[in-house]
């Protein structure tokens, strides 16, 4: 059977549904079964319609399938996507992660693997810190955190940010590099998940 992955996100402007994409593309990759969800939006109208870019994504995706616990218990493992937000997680995802107490008092998450990825505006604006954050929740979960780490020249060329993949939105869109970056992510992710599941030892 294939490897489940679930793809669990928040985008206000694209750049971290970009991102996912490409995280969803690599598991792919990977012979794994994708959800890609995004995180149910928050904000209320006045503040989408205050920023075009913003409603114009709102309305763009809003076919993507909004993320519910069923996901969770769902896949093997999971990565989850985040802006940040004063160098931590995005509201909107956070809030969702803060509603899986039952699913985490029955053991839902133990052991199973999860990864992250993220977008401020400049390269200090809280990428690492949000990707920590993030991790601590994976901490209390017992899940098995699975970043990048230096193992792929991909990593390196996407500014080296082995806690997970990460993007300098000022910039404009991700590139071609962070996009493969984040392929890469994927395909890892889903390649020790499988690993994993079937007992077959790491290289």
């Amino acid at each position: 059977m294939a490897t489940k992955i679930a793809v669990i996100y928040y985008s206000s402007t694209g750049n971290v549904h970009q991102l996912a994409q490409a995280v969803a593309e690599g598991a792919e990759k990977a012979d794994a079964e994708v959800r890609l969800r995004r995180a149910p939006e928050l904000a209320p109208d006045a503040a989408i319609d205050s920023n075009p870019a913003w409603r114009e994504h709102v309305e763009a995706t809003k076919d993507i399938e909004v993320a519910t616990h069923d996901d969770l218990t769902w896949a093997d493992a999971y990565a989850f996507g985040t802006p940040t937000r004063f160098g931590s997680v995005a509201a909107q995802l956070k809030q969702f992660i803060d509603g899986t107490g039952g699913l985490w008092a029955q053991g839902a998450f133990i052991d199973k693997p999860a990864t992250a990825f993220v977008s401020a505006a400049n390269v200090h604006g809280g990428n690492e810190s949000t990707l920590l954050a993030l991790y601590n929740t994976l901490h209390h979960w017992g899940s098995l955190i699975v970043s990048p780490g230096y193992t792929d020249p991909a990593v390196s060329a996407a500014t080296g940010n082995p806690y997970g993949t990460a993007h300098a939105s000022g910039a404009g869109e991700p590139g071609e590099n962070i996009l493969e970056a984040a392929r890469y992510q994927g395909r890892r992710l889903a390649d020790i998940t499988g690993r994993l599941l079937t007992g077959t030892p790491t290289a």
